[in-house]
């Protein structure tokens, strides 16, 4: 049957098609503005759980905070997120050289974390975790000043084992063993500083020698053990200045050391030690807890 004017499909009004598209974008805009004020109110929250953080007698910058949970203003009243993570810069520890003290990054992560209403958080608030991981780490200058090695620096090697190891896929490595720490120390015999200078210094003119050693770190006793085993002779950039066998084990001792403790969050012992990168690091792992922000980082006991 032929097809009659009547029967063609008529075009959708122009007008319906402009409701449609406004519709579009109304709920667009919502959705991006819902975002955005979800965002501002984490924010917020972040802020005001780092200013009562700040409050601790060793926290003398504001640290950064994330809370992880979405949608935020979903969970800001009960305060129950799967993470916090808590990062102060910083921190002062015990037992520099120089006029200014060494400063570590003390972090802290609480899983499954309860901390109530965000709005109401201050510096007493209790907060609650079934777990906490804490780290303090340190970076090479940091560590080279407790070692009284100037230009000290760490470097952590890819595994023996894996072919192309250590490259940007990899992330930061980390080890307990086989860590590389390179820098200036005296011979025997040498003084520590000469005129003021270091060994790493041109006007140090003393006996002295620039290598890499392999070390292994580790915990006694909530303090960081750094042994230097040999001397570094692996693929990674290196020193391998000639030491006289005789002197071999007077240098690899300048390498060696029991650091100060380090300031954990809450108090907290160190459990274990690693590099990663170029930093130490220490950490630990304890829960369930319940802590208030005030105590983050309280002054370290005096003992050595």
């Amino acid at each position: 049957m032929p097809r009659t004017s009547d029967d063609t499909p008529k075009p959708m009004p122009r007008r319906a098609l402009r409701i449609g598209a406004w519709i579009a974008v109304v709920a667009v805009v919502a959705a991006v503005l819902a975002l955005v004020i979800d965002d501002v109110a984490a924010s917020r929250a972040e802020h005001r759980l780092a200013q009562s953080v700040q409050a601790s007698p060793g926290v003398e910058f504001e640290p950064d905070v994330i809370m992880s949970g979405f949608p935020f203003l979903a969970r800001s009243g009960s305060g129950e997120f799967s993470s916090i993570l808590i990062s102060a810069d910083g921190v002062p520890i015990p037992g520099c050289t120089g006029p200014h003290p060494c400063r570590s990054t003390v972090d802290a992560r609480l899983q499954d974390a309860r901390i109530g209403d965000t709005g109401e958080v201050n510096p007493r608030t209790v907060l609650h975790a079934q777990a906490m991981k804490v780290e303090t780490r340190i970076d090479s200058p940091t560590l080279g000043r407790l070692m009284h090695i100037t230009d000290l620096y760490i470097n952590t090697p890819a595994p023996d084992d894996k072919v192309g190891g250590g490259g940007p896929g990899d992330g930061l490595l980390e080890r307990t063993d086989g860590i590389m720490i390179s820098g200036t120390v005296p011979l025997p015999g040498s003084p520590a500083t000469q005129n003021g200078y270091p060994p790493s210094a041109a006007a140090y003119t003393a006996p002295k020698v620039k290598v890499s050693v392999s070390a292994r770190v580790f915990v006694v006793d909530g303090r960081i053990h750094i042994e230097a085993t040999d001397f570094y002779d692996g693929p990674e950039e290196h020193y391998s200045a000639e030491v006289p066998e005789e002197l071999h084990s007077a240098v690899l001792k300048s390498f060696s050391m029991v650091l100060p403790r380090f300031q954990m969050a809450w108090g907290h012992t160190a459990k274990h030690a690693l590099s990663r990168g170029s930093d130490l690091v220490a950490s630990g792992e304890v829960g369930p807890v319940a802590v208030r922000p005030i105590d983050y980082a309280k002054p370290l006991p005096d003992r050595s």
